[in-house]
């Protein structure tokens, strides 16, 4: 590699990284970009479930549209199915919320190892300097306006290499985390996750009777990212190309027996489920793997001293709601601005610092959606209740505000950390009287109650889809937030005092839901 510095250098050739060189490559075609991976090929790797605003980065930033339908598939939202506490439902009659026809908002499910690669030979091709089996050692980050420099080797030699921007993009390897002492231990959601890719999976959509088929008005259930709900813990299947299904669980860690982490194991704790068990009989192991803790947070994720974490080398929330690439998403867009108006001589420290606190508010309140909820996952009138608040604030409030790019709006992000707050607030409320609910049910014998034949659908919870991407006034989207918060209270509230359907509380206004207090009042 030439001695000349570099404009960027990104450490780390998985998704992350590649996406984020295809998004400098295409904003700053005169940019020099490289990029530097340990490893010489890609294999299938978790992190394969998209929804909206991933789905809205690779297709309106990223230009690959007509990829993904090609080279990928399309998916079909997220869909839930309950079951008994012995674990022997038949599929077909275990109770789900899904839905019965495709996305409004497009979505994907991911083979990360074809991905990967397909980015690398675009990349290549889009003039990135790509650096496969190029180990980064000796990092340091300049402090002066100076390059940042680290040395980079192939196992034969080894060359030295500066640059003006650093991205790290290494996963789990963290260099830029680890070196800076950045790390945010989570200490209140203990989860893990074991994981596996077989062929040979039965197809959801040739089970049962037609009636089954029927109450989803026969759309493909099998390219929704299939979730199976206990109580502490949840299993996913996900369709890729190729035949190939990934299957994994993520739990409570006090629900994750040790064998399980073996592929016998696993195989075993699968097939313990009678449903997903029916999904197997003809399936074949490919790998087995593991994490014994996921989440995981950061101090920082953009420095003025131009260096940005992005990706799983930042942070890490849960699996659930797959909301993995949709911070890549974030954190690329921001990155890329930054980098951009860094080249165009623009002063960076305002910018960096309102990005890295839009950051770190929008994990931490993806983290609220996680913990102490993994008691809920096991009842699909508590898993009902959740998925109506966290899916029509996730369309009112995050997506919208994505799709309008309001998020690289100086103006309307500073509104955005104004409610930090109060938004935090609110969804711990809504925690509070989750668990009050789940106790009560429990106490009461009623937690599986509605586990057996009942059908809703996911998307009734947003009907204002259609809204969402347009231009809308402030007062408009806090008064569908208004109207979502009132309406999963009163629905809890009728199952606290078993009253279903009462419908005749006097609404409350949205500042209400915004302080610290009980719900249940």
């Amino acid at each position: 590699m030439s001695q000349s510095q570099l404009d960027v250098a990104i450490l780390g050739g998985g998704m992350a990284g590649n996406l984020l060189a295809r998004q400098l490559v295409r904003r700053l075609p005169r940019a020099r970009i490289a990029v530097f991976d340990k490893k010489h090929a890609h294999a299938h790797n978790v992190g394969e479930s998209m929804v909206e605003i991933a789905s809205n980065y690779f297709v309106r930033r990223l230009g690959l549209g007509s990829y993904l339908y090609q080279r990928q598939t399309p998916k079909n939202g997220l869909r839930f199915f309950f079951d008994t506490p012995e674990r022997d439902t038949p599929l077909p009659e275990m109770s789900e919320i899904g839905s019965d026809s495709l996305p409004f908002h497009p979505a994907f499910q991911i083979d990360r190892s074809r991905l990967e690669g397909d980015l690398i030979e675009m990349n290549a091709r889009d003039g990135v300097r790509v650096h496969l089996g190029a180990r980064v050692t000796d990092l340091e980050l300049a402090r002066d306006g100076s390059a940042h420099r680290f040395s980079v080797s192939d196992g034969s030699h080894t060359q030295e290499c500066a640059s003006r921007w650093l991205v790290d993009a290494s996963g789990r390897s963290r260099l830029i985390a680890r070196r800076e002492g950045l790390d945010v231990p989570e200490t209140q959601l203990a989860n893990a996750s074991v994981w596996g890719w077989f062929t040979g999976v039965t197809d959801i959509d040739a089970v049962g009777p037609d009636a089954f088929r029927a109450r989803v008005r026969h759309t493909p259930r099998r390219l929704s990212t299939l979730h199976f709900m206990y109580r502490g813990y949840w299993i996913w299947f996900i369709p890729l190309q190729d035949g190939m299904t990934s299957i994994g669980v993520v739990c409570e860690k006090r629900h994750l027996d040790p064998r399980t982490r073996t592929p016998d194991g696993f195989l075993d704790f699968l097939r313990g489920h009678e449903a997903v068990r029916s999904l197997l009989e003809n399936a074949k192991p490919i790998a087995t793997q593991g994490y014994r803790h996921l989440a995981y947070g950061t101090q920082r994720f953009f420095s003025p001293e131009r260096w940005a974490l992005v990706g799983e080398a930042a942070a890490f929330p849960d699996p659930f709601y797959s909301p993995g690439a949709d911070f890549i998403a974030l954190a690329n867009d921001f990155s890329t601005d930054l980098i951009a108006r860094d080249l165009a001589g623009e002063p960076l420290r305002a910018r960096a610092e309102r990005y890295d606190q839009f950051m770190r508010f929008r994990f931490e309140a993806a983290m609220r959606l996680y913990r102490d909820h993994y008691p809920l996952f096991g009842s699909y009138e508590l898993t009902k209740l959740k998925w109506d608040l966290d899916v029509g604030c996730y369309y009112n409030l995050w997506i919208s505000q994505y799709l309008c790019d309001e998020h690289l709006n100086g103006r309307a992000l500073r509104r955005q950390l104004l409610q930090r707050e109060p938004v935090l607030a609110a969804l711990s409320n809504f925690t509070a009287l989750f668990r009050l609910l789940e106790n009560r049910l429990r106490e009461t014998g009623a937690y599986h109650r509605s586990n057996r034949g009942a059908y809703s659908d996911g998307q009734d919870c947003i009907r204002f889809m259609k809204e969402v991407g347009r231009p809308r006034s402030e007062g408009e989207v806090l008064a569908r937030t208004e109207q979502i918060f009132n309406a999963v209270r009163d629905r809890a509230l009728d199952l606290l005092e078993g009253t279903p359907g009462h419908g005749r509380r006097e609404p409350k206004p949205l500042a209400w839901f915004l302080e610290p207090r009980a719900l249940d009042r």
